[in-house]
């Protein structure tokens, strides 16, 4: 069975997301294990400094490090990464399972972003809109693709 880890950064306090994060969660574990792992953010001070800046992305981007397991295929949440349609993704996912890993990890940063040094532990960089988004609900596109995908794979109605 596909073993699927979400790091993310910041702790879900809006009970319509943890509500839509436990929903798509419970339609995921038809289909593959899913765990995910949140991480404390770090305050931001006011004002915020370039260096202020360098050092929680630092901070934040190890923490995210530390928790990556071995041998497991990695895709970033970034602005810089590739777009897939639904049917793409779907793809994607089918082919790392099959080829590469029963592990896929996806990491999603904090408020700043991720540091160029964990990217580069990334195998892959995608995004799911040029637009910017609070990264509490990118959790929830994110198991919503996921979800979808495995609909599509499965060749169920849902994503129609």
């Amino acid at each position: 069975m596909l073993h699927i880890e979400i790091i993310c950064v910041g702790k879900l306090k809006e009970d319509y997301l943890k509500s839509a994060i436990a929903e798509y969660s419970k339609r995921l574990s038809k289909y593959c294990s899913c765990n995910i792992i949140e991480l404390p953010d770090e305050k931001l001070p006011a004002p915020l400094s370039e260096a202020d800046k360098r050092k929680i992305i630092e901070k934040e981007s190890n923490s995210i490090l530390s928790h990556i397991k071995e041998n497991s295929y990695i895709i970033a949440l970034d602005l810089k990464g590739k777009e897939y349609s639904s049917e793409e993704f779907s793809e994607k996912l089918s082919n790392i399972a099959l080829r590469e890993n029963s592990t896929i990890t996806f990491l999603i940063g904090g408020t700043l972003g991720m540091s160029q040094e964990l990217l580069k532990h990334a195998n892959e960089l995608i995004r799911f809109s040029k637009m910017t988004f609070p990264h509490q609900l990118i959790r929830v596109f994110l198991l919503e693709q996921l979800f979808r995908s495995f609909k599509i794979q499965n060749n169920e109605t849902y994503h129609r």
